[in-house]
């Protein structure tokens, strides 16, 4: 019976862990739509605040007509909703955009994508829980490899409130897997995805009024691998792809993968979207680069390949 358990035990955690590959390699993709829309004259906060936005008013209806039940929460639950909300939606995206806007990109991708020690630190500290030293090698390497893909010795400009925003998004980055931890053990993930959904787009869309955008912005021509579209339909594709879905994979994830390892494979989205944007965008990757992807992977595989029991005591 026992055995029994420990197979069920891992191939859920198998499961959950493709998902969160999936998430994030949605969440990479979603990159060079992004940066279709904005080479079409587009700020990034517009993307931001157009995208979430979309997002909420697509799923929220969909959630309250097919699953309405999990759309019932309770008022004890109201912090939660909020603090995911806030956190893991508005909050990661203005601030890592902040971040980008005053410092390197590589040194912004870095900072936000210290989550994953963030998440560790708070497991070990605040829940006193120990983690098996792969975890710690594993967190290391990825880092050290992430690094390298993003070449982050490039570009010498420092900027205190740059680096700033870029710790405040790894910090919101900690929240949304924490958080999402929590609450997709206790809730419906369609429900807590649409509620964190709409109260993160009520903030992007008041840091960044989306109806103040001149109309011809939405049909002007997005240029994406060689194919054109109109913004319009490449800003449903951010909102329904790499979006409403990821957020969905992700916390369906976390319900049975633990926020320290769900973390981790997080550092997988750079690398993707660093390799889409070499497919789509003709910006090819060097030697450097392609040794940093192996470096941050080989991380990642020693983060799952720590004890299976340890692992679901550290969620």
């Amino acid at each position: 019976m026992a055995v029994l358990d420990k197979d069920a035990r891992a191939s859920s955690r198998a499961w959950a862990s493709g998902l969160s590959l999936t998430s994030w390699v949605l969440f990479a993709g979603s990159g060079s739509l992004a940066k279709a829309v904005m080479d079409a004259g587009w700020s990034a906060a517009a993307v931001t605040s157009v995208r979430i936005a979309v997002a909420a008013a697509l799923l929220v209806p969909v959630v309250a007509v097919l699953r309405p039940r999990a759309l019932w929460f309770r008022r004890a639950d109201l912090w939660l909703l909020f603090s995911y909300g806030l956190l893991g939606v508005a909050g990661v995206q203005l601030f890592f955009f902040v971040a980008v806007a005053r410092v390197p990109v590589g040194m912004a991708m870095v900072l936000v994508n210290l989550a994953p020690a963030l998440v560790a630190l708070w497991i070990r500290v605040v829940r006193r829980t120990r983690l098996p030293g792969l975890v710690w090698l594993g967190i290391g390497l990825a880092m050290a490899g992430l690094a390298l893909v993003v070449e982050i010795w490039r570009g010498s400009r420092l900027d205190l409130l740059g680096v700033a925003a870029g710790l405040g998004a790894a910090i919101c980055s900690a929240g949304y897997f924490l958080l999402g931890e929590h609450g997709a053990r206790r809730h419906d993930s369609f429900g807590l995805t649409a509620a964190g959904l709409a109260i993160g787009a009520v903030v992007v869309v008041v840091v960044s009024p989306p109806w103040t955008l001149p109309r011809s912005l939405l049909t002007a021509p997005a240029v994406l691998g060689g194919l054109q579209a109109p913004v319009w339909l490449v800003l449903l594709v951010l909102a329904v792809v790499g979006t409403v879905l990821p957020y969905l994979a992700g916390l369906r994830a976390l319900r049975d993968l633990p926020s320290a390892w769900a973390s981790v494979l997080a550092l997988v989205e750079p690398l993707v979207a660093a390799m889409l944007a070499w497919l789509l965008l003709g910006q090819a990757l060097g030697l450097t680069q392609l040794a940093g992807g192996v470096l941050l992977l080989g991380g990642a595989v020693l983060v799952q390949l720590a004890k299976p029991d340890t692992a679901l005591a550290a969620g």
